[in-house]
């Protein structure tokens, strides 16, 4: 079967590779629409470590072509929500309180670690039943798409920070991922919701989720600004979805005493993330710092779609590009690799 991926660090092109075989509990599905992620990118620069020969991708709506014989759920033919975590739901990990870590430190992100991904013609999904939801008939197939990781992930952070009626709420960054921690953080009943930055489709697109006040680094200081808007108290919960190493450490200082900073963003394995002191009350704030990988599983798939199949949420906005044929994989990756201005979240339409 033909793959688009890593080839090794740095270079990205086409593969051939052999079509997997499932296994007693697995499926095999071949894509129907899909999205490249600023983590593939991330993959393919080495900011993940080195990878060689591996088919990238992790979010995708497919049809199941195979099916193991243990599988009860799901048959050839049906369209599925597959989840950007698929777990080993038989590791002792997964009976901690996070999915994310069956057998180690993010081990449950199998696609693009430690399989193939989904840019290609077919791809395993392992322990089908427990990693696999139906596409509710109401829901578009690229209304679902954004549900495997882009709102399981923004809502994820929600979910860390804990946030409560009432609560002032920070968002820094503000791409697919921050866009769905606004709309997650207005379905949880925040008050103030301040959304960190620039780009017009963006900020455009918060505002319709339910930020009610846009912050831009180019304006001045984003913590000064924080404390301005909250008259000098400091955000209840912040979320950050995107920035810097220096965004972690304003994070925690704009956070007041008793509060949560809950991050989404995969570091580089470069970077260091620092505290001075001063800004964490010299240890004595009470600001939990918090950062989790998105959950797994077709449970979580099945609720947040109903989240959409029900109104809630129209999570189509996140999408500025679309293409259509596989072969357009390596288009919409590149574009994610460039990221212009007017980028939100490209897809394919697999035809």
């Amino acid at each position: 079967m033909k793959g688009f991926g890593v080839i090794k660090t740095g270079t990205a092109g086409w593969m051939e590779k052999e079509k997997p075989v499932a296994g007693p509990l697995d499926a095999i599905v071949k894509p129907v629409v899909l999205a490249p992620c600023t983590s593939d990118v991330h993959n393919y620069h080495g900011g993940a470590g080195p990878k060689e020969n591996l088919i990238l991708g992790h979010e995708v709506v497919g049809e199941v072509v195979e099916v193991g014989e243990m599988v009860k759920r799901f048959k050839p033919g049906d369209t599925v929500v597959v989840a950007t975590t698929t777990p080993d739901w038989l590791a002792l990990g997964v009976q901690e309180k996070y999915t994310a870590h069956d057998t180690g430190p993010l081990k449950s992100f199998k696609f693009t670690s430690s399989r193939d991904g989904v840019f290609s013609e077919y791809f395993l999904v392992n322990q089908a039943d427990a990693n696999m939801a139906f596409l509710p008939e109401n829901v578009k197939p690229e209304a679902g798409l954004m549900v495997v990781d882009m709102m399981s992930t923004g809502f994820h952070g929600v979910e860390l920070a804990e946030i409560g009626f009432g609560e002032n709420v920070v968002v820094i960054g503000i791409g697919p991922v921050g866009l769905m921690a606004v709309a997650g953080s207005a379905l949880r009943g925040a008050g103030k919701i301040m959304a960190v930055g620039t780009r017009p489709d963006c900020v455009k697109i918060a505002r319709e989720y339910g930020a009610t006040d846009i912050i831009s680094y180019k304006e001045g200081d984003i913590l000064d600004q924080v404390m301005e808007l909250t008259k000098g108290e400091g955000a209840d919960k912040v979320i950050i979805a995107g920035g810097t190493p220096e965004s972690f450490t304003k994070a925690v200082q704009m956070t007041r005493a008793g509060g949560i900073v809950s991050n989404l963003v995969f570091w580089d394995i470069s970077d260091v993330l620092t505290i001075p002191a001063p800004v964490w009350g010299l240890g004595m704030k009470n600001v939990d710092i918090r950062g989790g990988f998105c959950p797994g599983g077709g449970l979580r798939m099945e609720r947040l779609l109903n989240v959409l199949a029900n109104g809630r949420l129209d999570s189509t906005k996140l999408i500025s590009h679309r293409y259509h044929g596989f072969e357009k994989i390596e288009d919409a990756f590149y574009l994610m690799d460039e990221k212009p201005r007017d980028l939100i979240k490209p897809v394919v339409f697999v035809e």
